[in-house]
């Protein structure tokens, strides 16, 4: 399970890498995120893992890096979210999971979506709204099962 703190390691692991990808000189990251040099060179030294706030700014700021989407298997911003959230629950628009998602259970409207390369799973409505994301598999399952009575009763609603 990924936590803020694992997550902030795997950026920090990379970030050099993500600097380069942007062409940023260290001093333009640094204006950028608004940490100091010293601190950007330990971060990439691999003596000191960026903060949350850090994480965060460098997965706002470069959100459409192939290399940080390669790394997550997810879009940046909403893997932050499942990451900071402890209710996960968000009827946001995805592109389908047609790159880095297998789909390993479809009922209804709904699918479970395992994502490749973090793991973690998702539920996707049939317009690709995603309603559900956690990185516990039976957690996934009785949320579909809750989805499907909900929103069969109910209508399509979203939340």
């Amino acid at each position: 399970m990924h936590t803020k703190e694992t997550f902030s390691e795997l950026i920090s692991s990379k970030l050099k890498l993500i600097r380069t990808e942007q062409g940023l000189s260290q001093e333009e990251l640094c204006t950028l995120v608004g940490i100091s040099k010293k601190t950007l060179i330990q971060i990439e030294k691999r003596r000191l893992n960026a903060n949350w706030t850090t994480t965060v700014a460098i997965c706002a700021l470069f959100n459409q890096s192939p290399y940080l989407h390669s790394l997550i298997g997810d879009q940046p911003i909403e893997f932050i979210r499942l990451v900071a959230y402890t209710d996960p629950s968000l009827a946001t628009k995805t592109l389908g999971g047609h790159v880095w998602w297998t789909t390993i259970e479809h009922q209804g409207k709904y699918r479970i979506q395992q994502n490749m390369v973090s793991q973690h799973y998702r539920i996707l409505d049939h317009d690709d709204f995603r309603w559900f994301s956690t990185f516990d598999r039976d957690e996934a399952f009785r949320k579909l099962i809750e989805l499907r009575a909900t929103h069969d009763e109910k209508g399509d609603t979203k939340k």
